[in-house]
């Protein structure tokens, strides 16, 4: 049977990807979608991946560095992450952000299979 495309947020399970970082995740053959509520002051530390993220602050405020250069992220603002750049962040205020990763993160879809 085929699941409707309509869907609710309170049926998505939270999962917390890194200490202060609580996700909601989505995905799709060629994406992965995260909504993110992440508390101030937590870290994302530095890594990298083969997927493009593109992040997006929805509310508050994120200090993002990729390859050694760091900016504050706002809601009018938003940033295009090159596979393999070495990245992280800090948040900044208590915020709210989506991320789209480009190809699906397998490592992502495991956390929910439990």
């Amino acid at each position: 049977m085929l699941q409707s495309p309509f869907q609710y947020f309170d049926d998505i399970d939270t999962s917390e990807i890194a200490p202060g970082f609580f996700s909601k995740l989505i995905h799709t053959s060629n994406n992965t979608i995260n909504f993110i509520t992440v508390k101030a002051g937590c870290t994302a530390q530095l890594h990298q991946h083969v997927h493009t993220q593109c992040a997006f602050v929805l509310e508050g405020e994120f200090a993002m560095t990729i390859n050694g250069e760091t900016r504050i992220l706002t809601p009018s603002s938003f940033v295009v992450i090159p596979p393999n750049a070495i990245h992280g962040g800090t948040a900044v205020t208590d915020c709210k952000l989506i991320d789209i990763f480009d190809p699906v993160r397998e490592d992502y879809k495991k956390l929910n299979e439990v």
